[in-house]
């Protein structure tokens, strides 16, 4: 049963009531991994904002925070990890734009870690300019043949699925030609090709497509509205990166105290900064633990910016306090043979959280971006000059 809206009481007492019939007949110490997670999608304990049938209970969002410090590392803190475009971008995408049968397809085996998901938007002349990309998507019946080149894809390289954003109109402005689609990674002129990171990991990928058939049936939302579609990913995409809540003293911050443990400085002023940072860390858990319960069912708005932006710059700050308290020992990475990770995680040791971390600033919108985000659609100042703004995309010069 759906509850209603304004009824906070008996929304919760809900979540408990399938988070005990969960836990009841699934025990999560022996019930295998997929199994655990296909029960509690059946139960709406995947994104319990979501409708019924969809991995949800259509209740308020913040009320997913029930359910993950029931389950700790078992539940969706292990689907983030795994399938974090799938899980914090995909989904909300496909629910708020997709069809039905579309929700049905492809949400349950998202949550259960069948199938992974990458997000195919940026490109090697479109990144902070998203809507200037150039991949082009032209109409060939019941499919679309896709053509262009995509960049710093998060895990393509074990991806089922796709988020494609691609252009299908050039007589445009540059946000009206777009549209949006799922693309099966496993197609036919689908190529991956690792982009080795600083860490001496292929992560990130760059990703050909070469006549790559996409039935309609795969596109969501309408042709030529794409960049509507784009928006409600993106804003997601802030969301699940800069808004997680790890526990109380979890995350890099126990990275933080544990590099303390094993090295202490008697020096005050370290010690201040560990606790001005750990302070930090702390509100910014709060403030993403107050926007989750006040936040909309759907698109988030733009202060999810906020904490993308906060989380990114804090990340930065806390690996190099790590690596200032470690001395000698923090110069020594260990191997940097080059491997391609399954998941995208920062917290394995202070060495590759202080590099991953480079990447926070760019990311999901650079932090420039998210300034000029902030300062228009949130304190409402006047927006940058745009002067390609009304152009048609084919007229709009290029290097």
């Amino acid at each position: 049963m759906t509850v209603a809206v304004d009824d906070k009481t008996a929304q919760q007492r809900l979540v408990e009531e399938r988070l005990s019939t969960l836990l009841d007949q699934h025990d999560p110490s022996d019930t295998p991994l997929r199994e655990f997670l296909g029960a509690q999608f059946d139960l709406g304990l995947a994104w319990v904002a979501f409708p019924e049938g969809a991995g949800g209970l259509g209740v308020a969002p913040g009320l997913q925070r029930v359910v993950n410090e029931a389950l700790g590392e078992r539940g969706p803190a292990m689907v983030a990890q795994r399938n974090i475009i799938g899980y914090g971008m995909g989904a909300p995408t496909i629910v708020a734009h997709g069809t039905k049968e579309q929700i049905e397809r492809f949400l349950r085996p998202m949550y259960t870690l069948d199938e992974i998901w990458c997000q195919l938007f940026s490109e090697p002349g479109a990144g902070s300019d998203l809507a200037g990309l150039a991949t082009r998507a032209e109409r060939d019946g019941d499919e679309w043949v896709v053509n262009g080149q995509k960049v710093w894809t998060t895990l393509a390289h074990v991806a089922k699925w796709g988020l494609l954003v691609a252009r299908t109109d050039p007589d445009v402005p540059k946000h009206k030609g777009l549209t949006y689609f799922v693309v099966d990674m496993e197609s036919p002129g689908v190529e991956v090709r690792p982009l080795r990171q600083i860490t001496g990991e292929a992560e990130f990928n760059e990703v050909f497509l070469t006549d790559v058939r996409v039935p309609d049936a795969n596109r969501i939302g309408a042709v030529g509205e794409g960049w509507r579609v784009a928006l409600t990913t993106l804003m997601n995409e802030r969301v699940a990166i800069g808004g997680g809540t790890a526990p109380r003293g979890g995350g890099l911050v126990k990275m933080m105290l544990d590099a303390w443990r094993r090295c202490p400085d008697p020096n005050p002023a370290r010690r201040d900064e560990l606790m001005r940072l750990w302070v930090e860390a702390e509100v910014l858990r709060l403030t993403n633990l107050r926007a989750a319960a006040n936040r909309e069912k759907g698109t988030p708005g733009p202060e999810g910016s906020v904490s993308k932006l906060a989380f990114a710059e804090l990340n930065k700050k806390m690996t190099s306090f790590c690596m200032n308290l470690l001395g000698p020992e923090g110069m020594s990475y260990g191997s940097y043979e080059m491997r391609r990770p399954e998941t995208a995680s920062l917290f394995e040791n202070p060495h590759k959280a202080f590099l991953r971390t480079r990447a926070n600033s760019i990311e999901g919108g650079t932090t420039e971006v998210m300034k000029n985000i902030l300062g228009e659609r949130v304190l409402g100042l006047p927006g940058e000059p745009r002067t390609d703004k009304d152009l048609p995309w084919s007229r709009v010069p290029r290097n």
